[in-house]
């Protein structure tokens, strides 16, 4: 722990164990701080607080209607121009065909995200939520970021109030995380300065929270953003969940540098996605969850993660496209015995859950939904 006031640490020790809240300077003494296993053992505690000794894993698949988008982010590999023969739009048969597979393969959930296509009209992406729910009506749909929601507003000439309505009404459940990025200007304005901005991602998730829906939060990390800036992120969520209560889960991100324009940049290492995953625990005292993205982190620092604050490792992730157009050497899909077994070896108990975190139970092939994850009393 050297360069660090030890009784600073000690200090934050005492807080945590008490259940006290940290400050911003106390987050910046977690980041300058490099025994990982002091601030291991004090998110595990936090994490087992929380969530016992469950683990929790969903079985869910991904859908990607476009991958072309107006804006040019330096960190996207995803993206393609309109005439990039890359580029594509899922249609209505196509993303049937998804949720169908979805279906048979016993998905509880359809995480929904893509490009911003401004040749196509608002109308694509509600049709999107109602071709899914028709098809597959049990199926809950997470769909849409905070930076989709302003974009559907600027193309269809609605407020993001009514943006959400409209698609709560096709059929949307609850909302992804994605797009936050960091918050901090100095790196925002640098990294994808024309998409959403800090103020409108939070205000879209304080819309959503008013009006029902719960969602998740993200925070990309390890690229150019400094201690502060990631600290300065998890406080501006704290704040708002404070406010709402509406996040369920926070998510991680690390930054994966291949094939876009930042990618002079090395890759996290495992040190820094442990280490990130303790701290977020540690700030983040009213967020549910910490998820381990085992598609961003690998299977193998995702299952170590478990033991580092995190108590979710996602699900079965089928056809994710995003995160391995930018390098991800994860698998494509996981089946649920796999993940299983990574939870189990880490001395887990597994706990299949729903996107709103009700216990699932299957029978027969069927599934069905229990009691509210909520406490350690699950059983």
């Amino acid at each position: 722990m050297a360069n660090v006031d030890t009784g600073h640490l000690k200090a934050i020790e005492e807080k945590v164990y008490a259940a006290e809240r940290l400050s911003v300077q106390d987050g910046l003494a977690l980041e300058d701080c490099r025994d990982l296993f002091f601030l291991g053992e004090m998110a595990n505690h936090v994490r087992e607080r929380l969530s016992g000794n469950f683990a929790y894993y969903n079985v869910n698949t991904h859908i990607n209607p476009t991958n072309v988008c107006v804006y040019k982010c330096d960190f996207c590999a995803f993206r393609a121009d309109l005439d990039d023969p890359r580029g594509y739009v899922m249609d209505e048969s196509q993303i049937r065909d998804r949720a169908r597979q979805a279906h048979e393969k016993g998905a509880t959930e359809l995480h929904i995200v893509g490009g911003l296509h401004h040749k196509l009209p608002f109308s694509y992406y509600t049709d999107v939520v109602r071709w899914v729910t028709s098809e597959a009506p049990e199926i809950h749909v997470k769909a849409y970021t905070a930076v989709e929601i302003e974009f559907f507003a600027k193309i269809a000439r609605k407020s993001m109030k009514e943006i959400i309505e409209d698609l709560m009404e096709s059929g949307l459940g609850s909302f992804p995380g994605g797009g936050a990025e960091i918050f901090h200007p100095e790196v925002r304005e640098k990294i994808c300065d024309a998409k959403a901005s800090t103020e409108t991602w939070l205000e879209v998730h304080r819309l959503a929270h008013k009006l029902g829906l719960k969602s998740n939060c993200t925070m990309l990390y390890g690229h150019i953003e400094k201690p502060l800036h990631r600290i300065d992120h998890m406080i501006r969520l704290r704040e708002l969940q404070d406010e709402t209560g509406g996040f369920q889960t926070f998510i991680p991100l690390a930054f994966h540098p291949d094939n876009s324009r930042m990618d002079e940049i090395p890759k996290a290492s495992g040190f820094m996605d442990l280490k990130t995953m303790a701290i977020s625990r540690l700030m983040l005292d009213n967020i549910p969850h910490i998820k381990a993205y085992w598609v961003m982190l690998g299977m193998k620092t995702a299952q170590v993660a478990l033991s580092f604050g995190a108590d979710d490792i996602d699900g079965t992730v089928v056809h994710e496209k995003i995160y391995h157009e930018a390098g991800s050497d994860s698998p494509q899909e996981m089946c649920v015995a796999d993940l299983e077994r990574l939870i189990i070896e880490a001395g887990r108990v597994p706990v299949e859950r729903d996107t709103l975190y009700h216990r699932i139970e299957r029978v027969d092939g069927r599934w069905s939904q229990r009691e509210k994850i909520g406490s350690v009393s699950l059983a």
